[in-house]
């Protein structure tokens, strides 16, 4: 969640972010207007730029929304959350737990009418890990297939993990029997792809521009800033078919509340602005709001590897110096739940007695004097990476600027960087920001998505240059781990540990506000990015 990962800090509260970039889809719509006594079955939501609508470059929530819709692959996660079959019907794995054989539908198209065989997924996989294409997630996500890490480095030339013995047979052997292997499947990096679309790339019309998937709905167009339209795909073979003809996300054009009260609108999330009029039960718009709490983390990043949080002592001074619970009772007006931790309430492994390190600016000002600086003075500027377009920073980004000058005498320094940017710069390695804004919504319902992806010194997504031997001791042992209790008490031990040494500091665990008019039924707000737009249907 990202990525699907990465959200910003405001997308916790549910709000959605600017945007630009833009194709066209020249295709026809399948879309017939329907007799005027009865309202269009389109569905109109807000939408936001998506940095890529590549599945095997996707590190963010933003992207990883339109992508479920368009892709798919071997297993998908319900709306309960689970990890139900997709284009697999079932699967073996071996007695060992490093083979998983998967059986394939035989009745499943790409977007053009092409059948899908395993063969298209062994290609899809090889295309993620081959280095040219660059994907950012492919090592997190898919990197416990035998040969993955060695096409990633150039060394091979296919996968040797991946194999198929027939048109609906795929067997994916991976390096150690991993208890949460199937829920990395769910990821955009597993979705197949058609390789005669991908292969129609050319620089000033990129296969995206037209992409062929096998979701519930296709692409049928996208427009600089101002829109993307998906249409039903007539091919699908899930259950339910999408009842909705279009869905047609607005990228710009006004304010949210404002389309929404017109009718031009059918969801909308609800911001900061807004929140004590619908949440009061005397306003008619309150029957129409949805609160949802998100499985995601807003924080601030201390880079380890970058002065002056390259000494623990300081990254906990400026931990210590912000009283966060009063952040997101005054500034974020109690609309999402203070993070004493990493993990958010509902992901397996959240400890709701987990202790945060405390307000303590008397602390915090001695800390500084233990550490290696010695003082404010010998410190290098500090800068705070936010993305954004040059306007207002978050207030809760304020706040801490603030409470930062006040409680240790340090002027932050505030810097905004557009959003595409910005995910680009957090994921170089190493990562140029000191500190940063960000967030971390569930890739799927496993407390490794949080704790090993960002944090074991190995992985490509530790942003913050963290190194804890005894960290990643825990880690790879969860890994294997096949008893539940014994994982969750691993996973713990290693959210104390993480919280010990300031890497982190944690905000607020998100959570969405979200009107949706009446006449729209089974639109499923999730705590996490899945695939929802087929569950809808509207009324006359």
């Amino acid at each position: 969640m990202k990525n699907l990962r990465i959200l910003s800090f405001v997308l916790l509260l549910g709000l959605v972010l600017g945007a630009c970039g833009g194709t066209e889809n020249t295709e026809p719509s399948e879309f017939t207007p329907p007799a005027s006594s009865q309202r269009p079955p389109v569905l109109h939501l807000l939408g936001a730029y998506p940095p890529t609508r590549d599945p095997h470059l996707a590190t963010d929530a933003t992207s990883a929304s339109y992508i479920v819709e368009i892709y798919s692959g071997l297993v998908t996660i319900d709306p309960d959350l689970n990890i139900v079959p997709d284009i697999a019907t079932s699967w073996d794995i071996s007695d060992d737990g490093t083979v998983y054989t998967f059986h394939l539908r035989d009745d499943v198209l790409f977007h053009n009418g092409k059948p899908v065989t395993a063969e298209d997924f062994k290609w899809s996989i090889e295309r993620a890990c081959a280095p040219e294409t660059t994907s950012p997630v492919a090592d997190t996500y898919l990197g416990d297939i035998l040969g993955c890490r060695e096409k990633l480095r150039g060394e091979t030339f296919n996968v040797s993990g991946v194999s198929w013995s027939d048109d609906y047979t795929l067997e994916i052997a991976i390096d150690a029997p991993r208890h949460y292997f199937l829920a990395k499947l769910t990821y955009p990096t597993a979705f197949v792809l058609d390789r005669d679309n991908v292969g129609q790339d050319r620089p000033n019309h990129p296969w995206t521009d037209n992409p062929v998937g096998t979701g519930p709905f296709r692409l049928n167009r996208y427009t600089q800033g101002e829109e993307l339209i998906l249409v039903r795909n007539t091919y699908y073979y899930g259950d339910p078919m999408p009842q909705v003809e279009r869905v047609e996300f607005m990228i710009s054009g006004g304010s949210p509340m404002i389309l929404y009260e017109t009718d031009m609108l059918d969801s909308t999330p609800v911001g900061l602005q807004d929140l004590d009029r619908v949440t009061d039960s005397n306003d008619p718009l309150n029957a129409e709001l949805e609160i949802v709490p998100q499985l995601s983390t807003g924080y601030i990043a201390l880079n380890a590897d970058q002065p002056p949080f390259d000494d623990p002592n300081i990254r906990l001074a400026f931990i210590m110096a912000v009283d966060r619970e009063k952040i997101v009772q005054v500034v974020l007006q109690g609309a999402v739940q203070y993070a004493p931790g990493v993990l958010p309430p509902g992901m397996p492994g959240y400890d709701p007695n987990v202790q945060g390190i405390p307000y303590d600016p008397e602390r915090a000002r001695q800390l500084i004097a233990e550490s290696s600086y010695g003082s404010v003075e010998n410190l290098p500027d500090v800068i705070i990476n936010v993305s954004g377009g040059g306007g207002a920073p978050p207030g809760a980004v304020e706040a801490m600027l603030e409470m930062w000058r006040n409680n240790l005498g340090i002027e932050v320094l505030l810097q905004q960087t557009e959003y595409s940017v910005f995910l680009v710069d957090v994921s170089q390695r190493p990562n140029p920001y000191q500190m940063f804004s960000l967030g971390w919504i569930a890739d799927y319902p496993d407390p490794q998505d949080f704790l090993e992806i960002l944090f074991h010194s190995e992985s490509l997504d530790n942003k913050v240059g963290y190194n804890n031997p005894e960290v990643d001791r825990l880690l790879n042992e969860a890994a294997v781990e096949n008893d539940l209790e014994r994982r969750v008490e691993l996973y713990r031990q290693v959210e104390r540990l993480i919280i010990e040494d300031g890497v982190w500091l944690t905000t607020s665990h998100g959570k969405n506000y979200t009107l949706t008019k009446p006449w729209v039924t089974g639109l499923v707000n999730p705590p996490m990015v899945i695939e929802r737009l087929k569950y809808v249907s509207i009324e006359p």
